[in-house]
Parts: C-alpha cells; structure tokens; sequence
C-alpha cells in the first residue's frame, strides 16, 4: 500500500495527516504545537504521532508533501530577515514605487548605474567598483541580499554579474529579480526580491526540520512543498524560491476543501492562528491572481491562488479601540495565547497574573508576557535592543521586566518585527478557553488574564466589561463580527456586478448591506446575504463559522478533517512549472527572442517565438523533471500584439507561456 504524507506548519500548530494513495481514504490526522525557534519539534512530533495512530512504516510512504503559512504569516506580521537591495539602473525616487520603501523598513539599498534598455541594450556599464565599496560598508546582522536591475527580465547579464560578486565577497544568499518573475515592473520585481530574500532563512530551517526528521525514522520518500497556485515543487526549489511559498498553506487549504467536500463553488474561509484566508471556488477551481499575490500590504509577482488574506485569527491581539465608547479590535499581529504560554511557564504566568489581579487599576503591560525565539542572538543590535535580549536570556519574563524604559519599547518592537521575540497576551483562544469552547491549555490562567483585561477602562471612563465570562463572549462576537466582514468584502470583491468605484470594505459596511443582512423590514423591506456556502476550515472553525453562516445568511460546511484541509491539500495537488518569456521588435525585420541566456536576433517573428518557446519548454520540462514527473503534459500560450501602421500590420511584441505539469513519481522505498 502506498501512502502519502502530508504536513502542513501554521503559525500555531503543524498539522500531519496519512492518506492511501489506492483508496483516497485519510488513514489517520494529528496536531503538534508549532515549536519555535526549532522547528522539528513540532513537525517531528506531527509526523510520529499520525504514523502510530495508523500503524503505518516508514518504508510504506511513498511522497511527503509540505505547505506553509510561514511565509505568509511574516508578511502580514511585518517579519523576517535584514537584507540589502542592490538597485541597479534605478534612480532614488523608484524606491517610493510599489510599496518598496515600506518593505524596507530601514534595511541599507546601494544604488548603482547600469541597467538596460527596453530591447535588451545595455543602457550603461556596470558600476561594479561601486558595488564593492558599498557591500563593505554595510551593518552586521544581513541575512541576503536583493538585486533587481532595470529590464532585467529583457537581458539579465548586470544582474547575475552583481549576484556573483555579492557571493563571492559575503557568502550571503543573493536573489535576483528576473528569477523570480519575467514580468516588466522594476520597483515591483524589486520588491519581490527583496521579500524573498527575508524568508530564505525561515523556509530552508522549515524545509531542513522537515528532512532532518524525515531521514531520522527512516524514511526517504522524495518531499515536495507547495507553492502559492497549489501545484507543487521540489525542495530544492522552495529553497532558492521561499517567496513562491507565500499562500502555500492557503492554497493547500482550497485542494483540501475541494477533496473533501466536493462543492465546486463556495467561499472558503480558513482560519488559522495568525490570519483568516478566504478564496472562491468556481467550478471545483480558485481562480489565479492576474495581478500577483497580495499578502497584507504588498502586491507581489508571484503567481498565487486569487486569495484575500486578513490578519484575523484565533492567536490575534485584542485590542481596545480608541473613543469614548470603546470597542474592542482583533489583529492583525499573532500572540502566544496566554493558556498557551501559562501550560509551558505555569509559576511565571500565575505568579504575575495573581499579583496583577491585588490592584484595582493594573497597569495595560500586566499580563503580558515577552518571549525569546532564537537559537543564536542576532547580529546587530543596538544598545537598547541588546539590553531587552539580556533580560530575555533565561527564558520568557513579564513584559514590563523586559522592558524598563519607555525609550525600550521601539526597541522592543524592532525585535518583535525582526521575529527574536514573542509578546504573550490575552487572544480569542484564550476566550474560548474561557468559555469552555476549548480545553487545550491553562483555562484558570485565561480566565484570570481576561479578567486583568475587563478592568481596563474605555475613554468614558466605563471598565470594557463586568469580568472575564463578559469579556470572551465580546471578543468572540467581535471574532464573528470581522470573520463576515471579511467574507462580505471578498464576495463584493469576486461578484461579477459592477459596483463602481467603491471600495470592497465600503460596500461591505453599507447602512443598506448591514440592514439587510438585519432582515430590516420597515417602510422599506431589504435582505441581503451571500449565495454561495461557506466552507469553515481550520481547527477553530468549528467553534466559530456557525455563528458566521447565521450572520450572512447562508449554510456553513465544516468539512471532517477541516482542521487538517492544508496537509491533505498538501499530497493532492500536482507539480507545475511555468516558463514565460517575450519576443520584441528591435526594427522593421528585426525580431529579439529575450532567452534566459540573453537577448538573441532573428530576421523572422515565427524564427524567434520558436526558438523563444523551445527554450522555455526546456527549462519547464528540466524542473518537472527534476521535481520527479514522468509523464509530463504540456500546455502552450501565445499572446501576439501588433499595430496597424499605414495599412501593414506591424509586429510590436509576443508573450510565449509554457507549463509542464503531471504528478510526481510515487515510489515505495
């Protein structure tokens, strides 16, 4: 029997499941917590405990499969390594386009002449003196570096010659922007690379906990990790490629819900720890993004599943809205639940909770926690970020120990984003616990952290709420508030009707969509809902999608195995790899093939798209290849643009797309 492993690592738990390749039949499903800075330990737990409740062997699994929300997670949380952006043929204001300054967040570019012109012509020399000043005066603590040189996707010779030199003086992983996509967009690209050379470090520890374990029981089954659109791809390229990774988990999330549910057209909302992703289903498929994926703020040149992603989820921060009535917020950062944090560190949590509770007006820190994620203490820090890791080195402290000053505390935030530490607080998973929805970790812990929470006083004056029972039942209102919220704005988003120039969220909040949805029937009668199902995912959404479905009128499913929907997602997709490339007039007569070698001339369009598409079907059937596909399927896409120019038809320009695709190889050891 042929079985195939699927692992699935959230924010929160990493999830496991065992399914028979012959039957389709899931043969068994765990949990494991998400075990931060190691990872292995929980995806190794994962792995061990699905493999003994199924009695499976190692030598039965035939391909491992992982998805992530990693990635994802670190760019709705602002997370990730420090990196260098070598912008080449690019002046300074470019670096205000595409949200590439906000990507930044401070981290060093060095700006350097070069670059080339829309057919592929150098449009200045290389200014590689300059790029060696400039690498050595960079600070320490640079985990990669980014290089995006102008029309790059049209000869990408100034960008590797940059690569090469970066690697042979740092050593430090380098990602180039032509890549990653072929698409023209410098600041874009620019962007791209840059978020991908932050998550290089996150995804090859995942992908290394992964293999470490694997081998250690045993088994040799090839690994494959899904990408954004779903299809899958070898280790090896999930490596050099962490950024195609981003809605990994959400992707997978969509295959598991289509498996196993078997509509073809809903919303499918998945809930995790960090963030809530929702897709449309039509006709049993997601559509693809046109315009690349967008994670929290930024629109990237990954090609992804057409997923809208909020930071929304049942380890979010609750917050207290400003105004005299106050009102609480959730998200979009991730906290450790405090019942989570109390199970692992139980006199630290009571303790501090116990003393808090003796004051009538505790201050906002008390109940909060800071928490260190790291092996080796990152490179360089300041002094006041050195002094909150100091205070952090034998474990999680109460937030205002680890923070003395108030000059600290931006401090303390930089470390937060750059993913060393962990605040602890209060989360919707710390309400259900209150409740008695889930029975996980330290319900007394939640209760007395909630009822520190209810004394906090809005701008009235007035406490947020009578004690700790209050207080879960408002942020879990508040949870099924936002959750159909975001559920409206996606709908709006993908209804064929032309709803002017409103944004989504406007629409959503409408006084009429909100009578509506109230069954308002007056003078004026109004109904509103949605018209499609919505398909609950995750492992909380049991406790919380009923109440959504009620709201928006409309049936909910929660599917069994919900929960693990992304690790089944993980071993049902297939591998696809996607080569695009382009054709441009250089003159009448004159037709360039941009090859990823270099641009080449042909006197004949149809000689140039030829050689053009060889070249892509090539590259896509090596990868499909490599990735363990032996029967491969390819599919062709042509897109010729031309002009009439004094009644000739003139050649302007073709884009040339080539897939390879088929499932990998499933081998027994």
């Amino acid at each position: 029997m042929a079985i195939l492993l699927g692992v699935d690592t959230g924010g929160t738990y990493t999830d496991a499941v065992l399914l028979d390749e012959g039957s389709d039949t899931v043969l068994a499903s765990a949990k494991s917590l998400t075990t931060r800075p190691d990872l292995a330990l929980g995806v190794g737990r994962a792995i061990d405990t699905v493999l003994a409740q199924s009695g499976a062997l190692p030598n039965q699994i035939a391909m491992v499969s992982l998805s992530t929300t990693l990635a994802t997670n670190a760019l709705v949380e602002g997370q990730g390594g420090r990196v260098a952006l070598v912008f080449i043929g690019f002046d300074q204001a470019e670096l205000s386009r595409a949200g590439l300054t906000e990507a930044l967040v401070g981290d060093p570019v060095i700006l350097l002449a070069g670059g080339h012109s829309h057919a592929g012509n150098e449009a200045a020399p290389l200014d590689l003196d300059t790029l060696t000043a400039g690498l050595t005066d960079l600070p320490e603590g640079l985990t990669g570096f980014a290089v995006a040189a102008s029309f790059a996707t049209r000869n990408p010779a100034h960008e590797i010659a940059a690569r090469d030199l970066i690697r042979e003086i740092t050593g430090k992983p380098v990602t180039c922007s032509h890549e990653l996509s072929s698409a023209l967009g410098g600041p874009k690209r620019a962007l791209t690379a840059v978020l991908n050379a932050r998550l290089i470090g996150m995804i090859d520890r995942l992908i290394g906990a992964c293999e470490g374990h694997l081998t250690k029981i045993g088994i040799t089954a090839r690994l494959m990790v899904v990408r954004g659109d779903g299809a899958l791809v070898s280790a090896e390229l999930a490596r050099e490629r962490p950024i195609e990774t981003i809605l990994s988990g959400p992707a997978a999330s969509i295959a598991g819900a289509s498996w196993l549910t078997g509509e073809t057209d809903a919303l499918v909302s998945d809930i995790g720890g960090t963030t809530t992703d929702i897709c449309l289903l039509r006709d049993g498929k997601p559509k693809i993004d046109p315009q690349g994926a967008r994670v929290g703020p930024f629109r990237t040149m990954v090609e992804a599943v057409a997923m809208r992603t909020w930071g929304l989820g049942g380890d979010s921060d609750v917050q207290v809205q400003d105004g005299l009535s106050g009102g609480l917020r959730l998200g979009p950062r991730r906290l450790c639940p405090v019942s989570l944090l109390a199970q692992q560190h139980p006199g630290l949590v009571h303790d501090a909770l116990d003393r808090a509770l003796t004051q009538d007006a505790p201050p906002e820190e008390a109940g909060r926690f800071v928490i260190p994620h790291w092996e080796a203490a990152p490179e360089g820090l300041d002094k006041r970020e050195s002094r909150v890791m100091e205070r952090l080195a034998n474990g999680p402290v109460r937030l205002q120990d680890a923070v003395q000053t108030r000059v600290e505390g931006p401090a303390l935030a930089r470390l937060v984003k750059r993913g060393a530490v962990m605040i602890a607080g209060i989360t919707p998973s710390d309400a259900a616990h209150v409740l008695g929805q889930l029975d996980a970790w330290d319900k007394l812990a939640a209760h007395k952290a909630l009822t520190l929470f209810a004394r906090r006083r809005m701008g009235g004056g007035d406490r947020i709420a009578k004690g700790a029972d209050d207080l879960a039942r408002m942020i879990i209102d508040q949870l099924t508030r936002q959750t159909a919220q975001y559920l409206l704005e996606a709908a709006f988003a993908e209804d064929d009707f032309d709803w002017g120039d409103q944004p989504m969220g406007n629409l959503a909040r409408h006084p009429l969509m909100q009578a509506g949805l109230a069954r308002h029937q007056g003078v004026v009668r109004i109904n509103a809902g949605l018209n499609v199902p919505v398909i609950g995912l995750g492992a909380s959404a049991q406790n919380y999608y009923g109440a959504v479905g009620t709201a928006l009128h409309t049936p909910t499913i929660l599917p069994a195995h919900g929960g693990v929907a992304n690790a089944i997602g993980a071993v049902v997709g297939q591998v696809s790899m996607h080569e695009s490339g382009t054709v441009t007039s250089a003159g009448e007569g004159v037709f360039v093939a941009h090859l990823p070698d270099g641009p080449k001339r042909f006197g004949e369009a149809e000689a140039a798209m030829s050689a053009l598409t060889q070249a892509l079907e090539d590259i896509a059937c090596d990868k499909a290849r490599a990735a363990g596909v032996e029967e491969i399927r390819l599919t062709f896409d042509r897109e010729v643009k031309a002009a009439e120019i004094e009644g000739k038809t003139m050649f302007v320009e073709a884009t040339i797309k080539v897939a390879a695709q088929g499932r990998p190889r499933i081998a027994l050891n």
